[in-house]
């Protein structure tokens, strides 16, 4: 038997805005984006990784009850959430690009455990780090 992780999901408080962040801003590809009533499938994928997803998600129906839905939302508002991790090959190079569309960083980069990383959030209040491989 094979397996493997195929879809990683995140919350997000606005699936349109978070799809124009991560196409028209760092570049990544919609893969599936379906509804079934009020549930929207939405993944993206980025280019060079297209065997990897990335669930763009609102709480709420079917899987939490409106308070529960409204606490996710806040903790994610808050940068609660797990940061996710960019591999790039140029930190500083990738900085610069992503500026450009507009991408707000809350750390410029800097060089530390022999690499060069990065941080920026998405418009839900995702934290991410760009780091140099």
């Amino acid at each position: 038997m094979s397996q493997g992780i195929d879809v990683v999901g995140i919350y997000v408080r606005d699936q349109d805005e978070a799809l124009a962040f991560y196409v028209g801003k760092l570049g990544f590809e919609v893969h599936a984006d379906m509804s079934n009533g009020p549930f929207r499938w939405l993944t993206v994928k980025h280019p060079e990784q297209p065997s990897f997803q990335l669930g763009l998600f609102t709480p709420g129906p079917p899987l939490h009850d409106a308070a529960t839905a409204q606490t996710l939302r806040e903790m994610v508002a808050k940068g609660a959430m797990p940061p996710l991790v960019l591999m790039v090959d140029d930190c500083r190079a990738a900085y610069k690009r992503l500026q450009v569309p507009g991408v707000e960083f809350t750390q410029e980069p800097v060089e530390r455990y022999g690499r060069v990383d990065a941080g920026f959030r998405d418009p839900s209040g995702n934290g991410w780090k760009l780091i140099e491989g």
